[in-house]
């Protein structure tokens, strides 16, 4: 064998092996059935297998696995959880008697104030699960009736998911699915508002929308991870208090090292 040949090889096989251990994608199921054979990546192994190229709607993006994953309590073996529903449905769900957006407009200047104050109590009044930050009760928010609609919807489609387990990956070759990551879930939610047409990596998002914080929803993110904040609530699959706890969290956190992203108007 000649000595190119011996290199090739050498440049070749390391370049196989990384495929090989790379994560297997959530596979998309159809409403109300639960879908098998979802093999989720180990946590915090730094391992080659922590990092693939993604496609979406954008282009073709590195990803890599999210390094607070440790916290994010990934699913061992396959997911028995039933598949969501589409996003449109899911933030079908508004609060009875919400203003319209027209009215929020007008009166939002002298609403301010209150807005604080009830934020400020309704953050007093999340507990969060023992052993991480995960709301207690059925791990969903209230929709809150001070906001513009797109703002209810988001939430309603994030409460969708609250008990959804982690896997690096789910969520991305469709809306539909039954386990979901940190892209997969901002992404589903931001979906059931009409925010977002396709799934995006936590890399897209860092693209998405306009520069900057946002009054009503900020979206944080770099290409291991990804978060945001709705109606000043953290929804977060990073500290969530176990397998199937809610993704809606206690409290904040350390933003530094992220994009800051937010819809125009919102």
């Amino acid at each position: 064998m000649s000595i190119w040949s011996k290199v090739l090889l050498s440049c070749v096989c390391p370049l196989a092996v990384l495929a090989l251990s790379a994560c297997g994608e959530a596979t998309a199921g159809g409403a109300g059935k639960a879908v098998a054979s979802v093999t989720p990546h180990g946590a915090g192994t730094g391992a080659a297998g922590n990092s693939r190229t993604a496609t979406g709607a954008q282009g073709t993006f590195k990803e890599v696995a999210d390094p607070t994953e440790a916290s994010a309590h990934p699913v061992v073996g396959a997911v028995h959880h039933a598949a969501a529903k589409t996003p449109e449905k899911a933030g079908a769900v508004v609060a009875a008697g919400a203003l319209s957006d027209a009215e929020v407009k007008r009166e939002l200047a002298q609403m301010h104030a209150v807005q604080r104050s009830a934020k400020q109590a309704q953050q007093h009044q999340l507990i969060p699960v023992p052993g991480g930050q995960s709301i207690g009760g059925d791990g969903t928010l209230p929709i809150p009736t001070n906001v513009p609609e797109v703002i209810q919807k988001v939430v309603a489609g994030a409460n969708e998911i609250t008990d959804f387990p982690y896997v690096f990956g789910g969520g991305h070759a469709s809306f539909v699915d039954n386990a979901y990551d940190c892209s997969g879930s901002v992404s589903y939610a931001l979906a059931a508002g009409g925010l977002l047409s396709a799934p995006e990596t936590s890399g897209e998002l860092e693209s998405w929308g306009a520069p900057g914080p946002g009054k009503y929803i900020t979206v944080y993110a770099n290409a291991g991870h990804t978060y945001m904040y709705v109606d000043g609530i953290l929804y977060d699959t990073a500290g969530r208090s176990g397998t199937y706890a809610s993704r809606w969290q206690v409290g904040g956190t350390d933003n530094s090292g992220y994009v800051v992203r937010h819809y125009p108007g919102l």
